[in-house]
């Protein structure tokens, strides 16, 4: 099929490379000329596992190009993704300007029937929304899908080439066939193919996202009941998630969700509930449990060296929300660091990705290390905020020796305590507790 792609940020390359890996001709477009040049030249802005192969095999063989002409690829194309930003405003509500901005330009643009299709995150009504813009702007036939994207960065492309459903949003049944098509190549395991109104579509990704925040942040509260009771929260997961009804996924306690899609997905439902009179109080619990929980590692090491943190190195293994990934967007990291920092510490983090992202955020005021061992020179603490692998697996005795102190405080509990504490390590971890014979 001939597909256009307007927009190259995370969701707009990933579903252009891995539709022209599904043998679609495929235009991305964006409006920063620096940005297509840069695509041309086979330089990928974000960091995604296997992204640059994927864009480099299929722009070398012609079934992926970028440019700066909306147009020339609007006329092109059937399908049309829309896959702008909706960055979150201050009351939470997402902004549809791109969105409103990109479907004036589509419609300017037709030259026949079109199917645009919103692949950016976007709140109920906006299908209906675009439909109105477009209809101000050409006479020429088309419909709007709504067609949520459901990708974990770090994984996208396996998300988008094996997904665990495709939702497609429309009322019209002969565009549901065309969109059933597109996807097939990606849908040989049986995967479904769910067909709904654009509003459930649209709604799906929202509650999708805030119910996995809210398993992340019930997790935390449990982890913090464990503190005070003397319970191991590992041990409490095990017996929770062998519960078939629950499952194990996202009951993981750590220091917190970050990301660029859970926090604006909490919020933009929370806004839209408020907007019809309802006031969802659950996600406003997790949305406040999630912002303390950022502080918890703070709190921990505070609590061991008390508030004057002056003269101490706190060593930082993980920068980034989470692993495989460059995106410190609402990362943990950025909240403890500027904890540490007003307190006196002196930061010395190392991450494999998001260096050249944090220092965009906090320039020379910390130091960074491209080698892990390195941030631990000398320093007072360790404190594990991303759980990369090669943090997994470490040498511990180089660990020890390093640290002017073995302290580690873990916020992903990627430690055994036990281990840990008989290596002559003090550890701390989250929702475990520090009596060694209950851990």
């Amino acid at each position: 099929m001939k597909i256009a792609v307007i927009g190259t940020g995370y969701v707009g390359l990933v579903v252009g490379a891995c539709l022209a890996e599904g043998g679609n001709d495929v235009i991305c477009v964006d409006n920063d000329k620096n940005k297509v040049d840069g695509l041309n030249r086979g330089e990928i802005p974000i960091y995604e596992p296997g992204l640059e192969t994927l864009v480099s095999r299929n722009t070398s063989e012609e079934r992926l190009r970028f440019t700066t002409d909306l147009d020339d690829a609007v006329r092109a194309s059937l399908i049309n993704f829309i896959a702008v930003g909706t960055p979150p405003g201050e009351d939470g509500s997402a902004d549809l300007k791109h969105v409103v901005a990109v479907a004036t330009a589509i419609g300017k643009a037709m030259n026949g029937y079109k199917i645009i299709v919103n692949k950016s995150t976007v709140p109920v009504g906006t299908a209906r929304k675009v439909a109105e813009v477009i209809s101000g702007q050409t006479e020429h036939p088309f419909d709007v899908v709504s067609n949520p994207e459901f990708l974990k960065e770090g994984a996208a492309l396996e998300d988008f080439m094996k997904p665990d459903r495709v939702v497609i949003g429309t009322n019209d049944p002969r565009v549901a066939e065309i969109m059933k098509e597109l996807y097939s190549p990606f849908l040989r395991t049986g995967k479904p193919v769910i067909v709904m109104d654009p509003e459930s579509a649209e709604l799906t990704k929202y509650a999708a996202n805030a119910m996995l925040a809210t398993r992340i942040s019930f997790m935390n509260e449990v982890a913090r009941i464990c503190e005070r009771v003397g319970a191991n929260v590992n041990r409490v997961r095990e017996g929770m998630g062998s519960d078939e009804r629950i499952g194990f996924s996202f009951l993981f306690p750590g220091t917190g969700y970050g990301g660029s899609c859970f926090p604006k997905d909490v919020k933009a439902l929370m806004k839209t509930s408020r907007d019809h009179g309802y006031d969802f109080r659950i996600l406003d619990s997790v949305e406040v449990v999630n912002e303390e929980q950022k502080h918890i590692l703070f709190d921990k090491i505070v609590a061991h060296y008390g508030p004057d943190l002056s003269g101490k190195t706190i060593a930082l293994w993980g920068l980034s929300f989470k692993p495989k990934t460059d995106d410190m967007r609402e990362a943990p990291s950025i909240v403890l660091i500027e904890k540490l920092l007003a307190a006196g510490a002196k930061v010395r983090a190392n991450d494999p990705e998001a260096i050249p992202n944090a220092k965009t955020i906090f320039g020379g005021r910390i130091e960074y290390c491209t080698k892990n061992y390195d941030a631990l020179k000398g320093a007072d603490a360790l404190a594990v905020v991303t759980e990369w692998g090669l943090y997994a697996r470490p040498d511990f005795d180089v660990m020890r020796k390093a640290l002017a102190q073995p302290v580690v405080f873990d916020g992903r509990n990627i430690y055994n305590p036990n281990k840990m504490r008989a290596m002559g390590f003090l550890y701390f971890g989250i929702g475990i507790p520090t009596d060694p014979t209950t851990s």
